[in-house]
């Protein structure tokens, strides 16, 4: 038997795509930034940043349509989705040549921690029978 979760907390780097499937059902695709300040070879603390791209479906993806924007912070926990050629993180090239990773993820929950403009403080959410909180 063979278990797998991620857990990340980060910021949206673009607002949500919601589409759907052929046969109706939903999706929803978008990055999130996870920042953590490391120190250097020098010494100096830097900050480092991973972007993972988030795939939600179904009722999640319809919410995190509705309740997520671009900046907007959530907690995703969910799966790693490796590329079916190579089996890794999916590999591309920046536009100033440099090669960069990135790392799918299927979400199985996504915890919105900041509220969408327009949303009123403390409003409670429930989505996928999951209560959330938003904390402002």
């Amino acid at each position: 038997m063979s278990y797998q979760e991620l857990t990340l907390i980060g910021h949206l780097g673009r607002d949500p795509e919601l589409s759907f499937t052929p046969d109706g059902r939903a999706v929803t695709k978008f990055p999130v930034a996870v920042n953590r300040r490391v120190r250097n070879d020098l010494g100096e603390q830097v900050r480092e940043t991973a972007w993972f791209q988030i795939t939600a479906w179904e009722r999640q993806a319809e919410n995190a349509n509705l309740f997520l924007q671009k900046g907007s912070q959530v907690m995703v926990k969910g799966r790693l989705t490796p590329d079916p050629e190579t089996g890794s993180p999916r590999l591309w090239e920046r536009r100033d040549g440099a090669l960069a990773a990135s790392y799918e993820v299927t979400a199985q929950e996504i915890i919105y921690l900041s509220r969408r403009e327009g949303t009123p403080a403390g409003e409670s959410t429930h989505a996928e029978g999951i209560e959330m909180e938003i904390p402002f």
